[in-house]
C-alpha cells in the first residue's frame, strides 16, 4: 500500500522538524557504534511493528527521516495515517544500508510513536461522543516546534483543529476581559480584524447572556459542569456554536456532548497523549552483503 497524504502536516514543517531531530541525535560524529561494528555496504530490511493497538500517524515524518539520512533506503507503508493497527502487525518496511537503517530507527520511531499516540487518544475521544453532533478539537497546548505535526495527528484520529496560531482567529479570554468589557472586546475585534472568527470565553451564565447580545461567532464555555453547559446552550438558543473546555475527559466527554456542545476542546490530545508502542524489527538473516545505500554517509 502506498501511504496516504490526507493527514500530512505541511512539508516544510516536516522537513524542519526532522532536520532538528537528526541533528540532535547524530551529534558531532554520527552513530559511532554502527560505524565501529557494522561494515560499510551491508544490506538489511526491517519492519515497523505495532506492539499495541492504535491509530497510525506520522508516516510523513518517518519517511522524511529516511530520505534525509539516506535517499537510497526505500520505505513502504502498509498502513496509512488515520488507519488502525493491531498489536503484532507491521505498518511499514524499510530496505537498504544497515548503518543508515540503524540511524533512522530511533528518530523515525520517536515521530511515529508520539504522533500515533496523539491520533490514538483523539480516536478514543471521537468514539466517546459517537452518535452526537459534537466534534473533538485540539488546542494550542502543543509541544514547541511540533504544532503542525501534532495537529495533523489529531486529524488522523478523527478530530478537528482549532486555530493554528494566534494570527488565525480572535479568542477573547478571561485575561482579556479583565481589562475590557465583553461587548467592547467583540466590537474592537470585529473592527480591527473583519472576516476573522471571533470567539469569546465565558466562565459564568451571566457572561453567556452578555455574549449572546455581543454576537461572537463562537462561545467557549470554560470549566462548566455539563448541567451548566445545557443551560448555557439553551440560553444562547442556537445563535452561535458552543465550545466546551476545561475538565473534558474520556469520562465527561459524552455528557458534555449530550448537553449540546458543538466542540469539545481537549488539551490532553497534544500535551498528555501516551506514545503508541511501536518498534523496528530487523529481518532474520539481514546484513549478509552489500546493497543499496552503501557507504559511509550515515
Amino acid at each position: 500500500m502506498s501511504r496516504s497524504a490526507d493527514f500530512d502536516p505541511p512539508r516544510p514543517a516536516v522537513q524542519a522538524a526532522v532536520r532538528r531531530a537528526l541533528a540532535e541525535d547524530l551529534g558531532g560524529f554520527g552513530d559511532v557504534t554502527s560505524i565501529a561494528i557494522i561494515d560499510p555496504g551491508v544490506a538489511a530490511s526491517a519492519r515497523f511493528v505495532a506492539r499495541a493497538d492504535g491509530v497510525v500517524a506520522g508516516t510523513a515524518c518517518a519517511t522524511e527521516v529516511v530520505h534525509q539520512v539516506d535517499p537510497a533506503v526505500s520505505v513502504e507503508w502498509s498502513t496509512a495515517d488515520g488507519e488502525t493497527v493491531a498489536a503484532g502487525v507491521a505498518l511499514g518496511r524499510i530496505t537498504g544500508d544497515l548503518r543508515a537503517i540503524l540511524v533512522i530507527e530511533r528518530t523515525a520511531l520517536n515521530f511515529l510513536c508520539s504522533l500515533s499516540g496523539v491520533a490514538t487518544l483523539t480516536r478514543r475521544f471521537v468514539e466517546a461522543v459517537a452518535g452526537t453532533e459534537a466534534k473533538i478539537r485540539d488546542t494550542r497546548k502543543t509541544l514547541p516546534g511540533l504544532r503542525a505535526l501534532q495537529k495533523a495527528a489529531v486529524r488522523a484520529g478523527g478530530g478537528v483543529n482549532h486555530r493554528e496560531s494566534l494570527s488565525d482567529a480572535v479568542l477573547v479570554k478571561d485575561n482579556h476581559l479583565a481589562h475590557v468589557a465583553l461587548r467592547e472586546a467583540v466590537e474592537r475585534a470585529r473592527a480591527r480584524w473583519p472576516g476573522r472568527i471571533v470567539e469569546v470565553e465565558c466562565d459564568t451564565l451571566e457572561q453567556v447572556a452578555e455574549a449572546k447580545t455581543a454576537g461572537p461567532d463562537l462561545v467557549l464555555l470554560d470549566n462548566m459542569a455539563p448541567a451548566d453547559v445545557m443551560e448555557a446552550t439553551a440560553l444562547l438558543g442556537g445563535v452561535c456554536p458552543v465550545e466546551v473546555s476545561g475538565g473534558v475527559t474520556l469520562t465527561t466527554a459524552r455528557p458534555y456532548a449530550e448537553a449540546g456542545a458543538d466542540y469539545l476542546a481537549v488539551g490532553a490530545l497534544t500535551h498528555s497523549a501516551p506514545a503508541l508502542d511501536l518498534g523496528l524489527d530487523l529481518a532474520a538473516g539481514c546484513g549478509s552483503g552489500p546493497g543499496p545505500g552503501s557507504g559511509e554517509s550515515a
